[in-house]
C-alpha cells in the first residue's frame, strides 16, 4: 500500500489531469454553442471588448471532483461517512444557486441573472439544511472553543452567504479567484486529516486545473456556479477541520473584495460620493491603469501576507491551542 503522501500526490495528479481535459471539452462545447460571458455594461469598458466572447460556466466541470473522490472510496472498499455529507452537501447546494444564475444569464443573453434579493434568499435557503445539521451539536471555532446551537446557526448562515458573495465578486479578473483559492487550500492542508485532507487536495487540484485555462488571457470563466461551489467547499472544509475561525485568514482576499463593495455602497448612499473609482477593489486598480496581470499577482501576494499576518495574530491570542 502506498504511503499517505504518495496517495495524495497521485490523487492530486489524477484530479488535475481529468479536470484539465474536461474543462477543455467544456470550452470547445461552449464555443460551438456560442455560450460566452455577457459582460456588465457598467463594468470596465475593456472587459466588453476583450472578454465578451470568452466561454463561461466552467464551474459545471467542478462537479466531477466529488464523483471522482467517491469513486476512490468505492475502489478502496471504504464506506461513506457523515463527514462526506458535511464536506460536499454545502458546495453542491449553494453551487446550484450559482448554476441557476448562470443559466438565466445564458438564456436571456444578459449579464443579469437573479436579482440581488432573489439570490440572497436562495443562498440562505440552500445553506439552511446544512447549517442546521452541522450546528445542531455546536460548531468549533477552534478545538476547545465551541459555539452552541442557538448561536451557531445564525453564525454559519452569515458566514455561508458572506463567503459565497465574497468569492463571487473576487472572480472578476483572469485567475484571481482560482489562484487565491489555491493558496487558501494549500494553507489549510496542515489542519486536516484523512478524508477531509483528500477533499482539500481534490479541491486544490481542481483550482489548479481551472487556473490552467483561466490564467491570463482566460479561455473560460467559472461563473457564479463555480464561485459558489468553491466558497461552499472552503467553508465545509474549515467546519470539518473543527476550526471555523480559519475562514478568516483563508478568506482574507475574498473578505477585502466584498468589504470594498460594501464600503463603496455606504459611501455612495450615505455621503453621495465614491470611495473607489469602481468596486470591487480590483476594478479600481484597473481604472487607474494597472495591467491585469499586475493586479492579479499583487493581490495573490496580498492574500499570502494577509493569511500570514492573521495567523500570527491567532497565535498571539490563541497560542498553544493547536498543541
Amino acid at each position: 500500500m502506498a504511503p499517505p503522501a504518495v496517495g495524495l500526490i497521485l490523487l492530486a495528479l489524477g484530479v488535475f489531469g481529468v479536470e484539465v481535459l474536461l474543462q477543455e471539452c467544456w470550452i470547445r462545447f461552449s464555443l460551438r454553442r456560442r455560450m460566452s460571458q455577457v459582460q456588465k455594461a457598467y463594468g470596465p469598458e475593456r472587459h466588453i471588448l476583450e472578454k465578451g466572447k470568452t466561454p463561461s460556466m466552467g464551474g459545471v466541470v467542478f462537479l466531477a471532483v466529488p464523483l471522482m473522490l467517491a469513486g476512490v472510496r468505492v475502489c478502496r472498499g471504504e464506506p461513506f461517512s457523515s463527514s462526506d455529507w458535511v464536506l460536499w452537501s454545502l458546495p453542491l447546494c449553494v453551487g446550484f444557486v450559482g448554476y441557476w444564475d448562470d443559466f438565466l444569464k445564458q438564456w436571456r443573453r444578459s449579464s443579469e441573472g437573479l436579482r440581488s434579493l432573489q439570490k440572497l434568499v436562495l443562498q440562505l435557503l440552500f445553506s439552511l439544511p446544512w447549517c442546521v445539521a452541522v450546528s445542531w451539536a455546536g460548531v468549533d471555532l477552534w478545538p476547545g472553543w465551541t459555539v452552541p446551537f442557538p448561536l451557531a446557526l445564525p453564525l454559519l448562515l452569515f458566514v455561508s452567504t458572506g463567503i459565497q458573495n465574497a468569492v463571487n465578486v473576487t472572480d472578476g479578473l483572469d485567475g484571481l479567484a482560482a489562484g487565491a483559492m489555491v493558496l487558501s487550500l494549500t494553507a489549510l492542508l496542515p489542519f486536516v486529516q484523512g478524508g477531509v485532507r483528500e477533499a482539500a487536495v481534490g479541491g486544490w487540484a481542481l483550482c489548479a486545473a481551472f487556473l490552467w485555462h483561466n490564467g491570463h488571457p482566460a479561455r473560460v470563466f467559472m461563473g457564479d456556479g463555480g464561485a459558489h461551489f468553491l466558497a461552499g467547499l472552503l467553508l465545509s472544509l474549515c467546519v470539518a477541520a473543527r476550526a471555523l475561525v480559519l475562514v478568516v485568514p483563508l478568506g482574507f482576499l475574498f473578505g477585502v473584495e466584498i468589504l470594498s463593495v460594501s464600503l463603496q455602497l455606504v459611501a455612495i448612499h450615505r455621503f453621495g460620493r465614491r470611495l473607489f473609482r469602481m468596486s470591487p477593489l480590483h476594478h479600481h486598480f484597473e481604472l487607474i491603469g494597472w495591467p491585469e496581470t499586475r493586479i492579479v499577482t499583487r493581490f495573490w501576494l496580498v492574500h499570502l501576507l494577509g493569511m500570514g499576518g492573521i495567523w500570527v495574530l491567532f497565535q498571539r491570542f490563541w497560542g498553544g491551542a493547536n498543541g
